[in-house]
């Protein structure tokens, strides 16, 4: 077993910088294209063969240092009674968006009996990787803003609405899905994952001051549980460089870095606890997983993962490695996860994916 990834997770020495990559499995490699002609992306979910077949493609391609479970982060809603479809080129749908506290009060706790599909996928590919397997959820606003919004959003009116206006409603439905995202994850460590990442996608529309106030008790919660897990914890918030100090308050081993973010600032400012941002005010707020004050945290220096542009991978190869040197020369190697700074693009070509890894690799070896 290769565990350079997991060693990197724990900070320990490694003898090269390890690199996956998000979506690693996907649109872009033609392997994968044909199987999406017999499968819808729900589809190769639901199948664990064909799931375990995707999530091989990059590991075997590309020779990454972790598996990722190909999923969506829509995929544990079903467990919780929440129906969705995925529409091509437009993303997640819901037909019955929440609008009141009679939707939210319709949303069950997490049957991991209802996805099984999944944690038979993540059996079977442990007996066959020879590399750490990741599972992964949605974090609770970003999918806080599919159920009211009923699909992809630029501005989240509803979704701000009823934060502002309703803030009973909006900490009871961050609370069930704090608690349905700690089950699912739970659900994938017992089946063989070895590492998670908490994917914020859309987290980087609030300020820092509605973070704290209707983001982070949850977060904390979350994180907090998913330490009695035992297993190294990523967290991932796009386009939230404003909000960085504070997601390392809400808690993971690793903080995964947007290519908007220069990696070395971002080292700089999550170790300097005077620019730490604190709630301008106390309020404790009991939680179905525990209680907690906002104020209250451990500050742990975090490990961080990132940050290469995708779109990088267009340009020439001098390009590439120009580019990829500067994060790896930005940072100590002891302490970093290469990856892009969001998921690969479709059209990327592979050869230039694979020469990524490559160079990733030797560039630092020891």
């Amino acid at each position: 077993m290769n565990d350079t990834f997991l060693r990197a997770c724990r900070n320990e020495t490694t003898e090269y910088t390890p690199i996956w990559i998000m979506r690693q499995a996907g649109r872009y490699q033609p392997e994968y294209r044909k199987i999406r002609e017999k499968y819808s992306l729900v589809e190769i979910c639901k199948h664990p063969e064909v799931c375990a077949e995707v999530t091989l493609l990059p590991v075997q391609q590309l020779k990454v240092d972790a598996a990722i479970i190909f999923s969506d982060i829509m995929v544990p809603l079903d467990g919780m009674g929440i129906s969705f479809e995925i529409k091509e080129n437009i993303g997640p749908v819901i037909q019955n968006p929440i609008k009141s506290i009679k939707d939210i009060d319709r949303i069950h706790d997490f049957d991991a009996n209802i996805i099984n599909y999944t944690g038979t996928a993540i059996s079977m590919l442990r007996r066959e990787l020879t590399v750490p397997l990741i599972g992964f959820s949605g974090a609770p606003f970003t999918l806080a803003s599919y159920l009211i919004e009923g699909g992809p959003s630029k501005n989240f009116i509803k979704t701000k609405t009823m934060m502002y206006s309703n803030p009973d409603d909006w900490h009871l439905l961050m609370n069930k899905l704090a608690n349905g995202m700690f089950e699912y994850l739970k659900y994938q460590v017992e089946a063989g994952a070895q590492a998670l990442q908490v994917f914020d996608s859309w987290v980087g529309n609030l300020t820092p001051d509605d973070y704290t106030t209707y983001i982070l008790p949850h977060m904390k919660a979350l994180f907090i549980q998913l330490k009695t897990l035992n297993v190294p914890v990523i967290h991932f918030g796009f386009n939230a460089s404003h909000l960085l100090e504070l997601i390392q308050q809400a808690g993971g081993d690793v903080i995964g870095i947007d290519w908007k973010t220069d990696i070395k600032e971002a080292r700089e400012r999550l170790n300097d606890s005077s620019r730490v941002i604190k709630s301008t005010k106390e309020h404790t707020y009991t939680h179905k997983l525990f209680s907690m004050t906002e104020q209250e945290y451990t500050k742990t220096f975090p490990i961080l993962q990132g940050n290469l542009d995708p779109v990088v991978l267009f340009a020439p190869q001098n390009i590439i490695e120009e580019k990829t040197k500067k994060i790896l020369d930005s940072i100590p190697q002891q302490g970093h996860i290469f990856n892009l700074g969001h998921g690969i693009l479709p059209n990327t070509d592979v050869a230039k994916v694979q020469d990524l890894v490559e160079f990733v690799h030797q560039y630092k070896r020891n």
